[in-house]
């Protein structure tokens, strides 16, 4: 009860600073024009920017998390495996990429993997000559054609980088399992790789759960360092949209 009053009074003391102390005139009726918009053309209501970048964002964090799933998953057993070689590729990577600014990272792949790679495997000519129903899956659940390069780039960057953070979730989930599990499977006769499906990962499961929700959150978050390549994602589009009313005005 207290703490309801206390947190209550704090967000009133913010508002009222907000109203009286910052010299900004706060129009918050204008933000629900650039949600939703009328399409005469389609006759229906379609997303407006704020939207748009809301569901890039979504999409961004959706697959970008799938993706670092993978990757970290496969360097969280590289970092706990015998092999000294893997245990060394799941460390340098974990290493580096952690201790790499995420905005150098997307810079190195846009200008890299966009500029170099996507024309040489062909995916710009793939998205140029796709059908209307594939350029409408790609644009539904990726991004429109003109930016899927773009995309794919973020896409890449931001499940390399979480993917260095699931690895060491999954490192601390296996490792957190008592020495006697392993034991006592390798007694029963089962393979290293048994003994991993079957015995140690359900247990470290529910370990690994719970900071994996927190790191899906934390992609989400993390997705709005792509705005800085033009990725329309939430925070551009709100950049934008600030531009739009300053200029309006």
């Amino acid at each position: 009860m207290v703490l309801g009053l206390l947190v209550l009074a704090a967000a009133g003391y913010v508002a009222l600073r907000m109203k009286v102390g910052i010299d900004y005139q706060w129009n918050w009726g204008a933000i629900s024009q650039y949600l939703f918009r009328y399409d005469p053309e389609s006759d229906t209501w379609v997303p407006n920017l704020l939207m748009q970048g809301f569901f890039t964002t979504i999409r961004l964090s959706f697959w970008g998390t799938l993706l670092a799933l993978v990757v970290g998953t496969f360097m969280g057993l590289c970092r706990v495996s015998r092999s000294l070689f893997r245990h060394l590729v799941g460390g340098t990577y974990v290493g580096l990429v952690r201790n790499l600014p995420p905005l150098v990272l997307i810079f190195i792949f846009y200008f890299f993997v966009a500029d170099q790679i996507m024309p040489l495997v062909g995916v710009d000519d793939f998205i140029r000559n796709c059908s209307p129903g594939t350029e409408a899956f790609l644009t539904f659940f990726f991004a429109r054609p003109q930016f899927f390069s773009a995309f794919l780039s973020a896409l890449i960057t931001l499940a390399l980088f979480e993917g260095a953070y699931i690895a060491e979730i999954f490192r601390a989930g296996i490792q957190s399992v008592e020495k006697g599990q392993w034991e006592a499977s390798a007694a029963l006769g089962l393979s290293r790789y048994q003994q991993m499906r079957h015995v140690i990962l359900p247990q470290a499961a529910r370990i690994i759960l719970p900071p994996l929700a927190g790191q899906f959150i934390s992609t989400i978050k993390d997705s709005a360092i792509v705005s800085v390549i033009s990725i329309q994602e939430l925070t551009f589009q709100g950049m934008e949209l600030n531009l739009d009313m300053q200029t309006k005005s």
